[in-house]
């Protein structure tokens, strides 16, 4: 098992007895199903529909003070908690930004809780583990009780790549993408059955109609990483736009219908001179073009490299 303090998250809590209709109004999740055994998923939208933030909802036991604890960009929270603060009106609700003394501890590749703060599965893929709020001094400590290794950031960075999950402010640019185009809907990100929060009509009409051409979706290449924000390319034409990279596995936000014109005509996807190949990972229920599952992908490549020894 493996754990990885996160410096790029922050916390803002939410508590008062109005907390939870209150996030439920705002959020795209719906809260009322959020406990401490189990944190949603959801995001703060523009009246357009687009994503301002975008965040985990933990619920804290009513024996440790209760409230809402939303692990969210630590670079936004500030900004997050200030957009709270305007939609509170007279709702009965505070709203603090905790980031200067909460931490984000994230846990994966097994099994195990900890009493060290609070801890949560993440509720986007079971194989993303485990996440924990802490004070930033009391990871080692945390990972101990885990047992698990305390590990730099990258290797989770690398292991959230390699899932296929988007990041904000590496695979989109928050304030400029539709919760379908970073699979917020793929990742429990989006409740349709929920009522009313802001952008709703919007992003209930992307999906009613089908209409989301534009997703992050898992690409591989070799050898060096291209540059995030480089263009992706089919013959001539710009397709898209890679974000982060590791280990030979990136994501790309790309225009699928672009995509698959381009592969129906043998045409290869090419980013800052690295050809990309596309991985659908099994969590992606949307249309995907190319092979129909990573395992495909997975299998295509060993007939290639069986194909290749034997011509050698």
């Amino acid at each position: 098992m493996k754990a990885a303090l996160l410096p790029d998250r922050g916390v803002a809590k939410v508590a008062g007895e109005d907390a939870r209709l209150f996030l439920n109004g705002l959020l795209t999740a719906d809260i009322s199903k959020v406990s401490p055994q189990r944190a949603a998923f959801a995001a703060l939208l523009t009246p357009q529909g687009k994503i301002i933030v975008d965040c985990i909802v933990a619920e804290a036991p009513t024996e440790d003070g209760g409230g809402f604890f939303l692990d969210c960009p630590r670079a936004l929270t500030s900004a997050f908690v200030g957009k709270l603060n305007f939609y509170k009106l007279r709702a009965k609700v505070m709203v603090e930004d905790l980031s200067e003394t909460l931490g984000v501890l994230a846990v994966w590749a097994g099994d195990g809780s900890t009493d060290y703060g609070l801890c949560y599965a993440d509720p986007r893929l079971p194989a993303l583990g485990l996440r924990v709020m802490i004070p930033p001094h009391l990871a080692q400590e945390a990972a101990a009780d885990l047992g698990a290794e305390l590990v730099d950031a990258k290797h989770y960075e690398a292991h959230r790549i390699a899932l296929g999950v988007p990041r904000g402010g590496l695979d989109f640019t928050y304030g400029d993408a539709f919760p379908h185009e970073t699979d917020m809907d793929q990742l429990s990100g989006v409740d349709f059955a929920k009522g009313c929060y802001v952008g709703q009509e919007v992003v209930s009409r992307i999906e009613h109609r089908g209409s989301a051409r534009t997703r992050i979706v898992p690409v591989a290449y070799e050898g060096f990483a291209p540059d995030a924000g480089a263009v992706v390319t089919a013959s001539e034409k710009t397709v898209g736009t890679l974000g982060s990279t590791a280990d030979g596995r990136g994501l790309a936000m790309l225009r699928l219908d672009r995509v698959a014109d381009a592969m129906a005509e043998g045409l290869p996807l090419v980013s800052g001179g690295a050809t990309l190949r596309l991985i659908k990972p099994d969590w992606a229920r949307f249309a995907f073009p190319g092979p129909a599952n990573a395992s495909e992908t997975k299998a295509s490549e060993s007939k290639i490299a069986e194909s290749k020894a034997a011509q050698s």
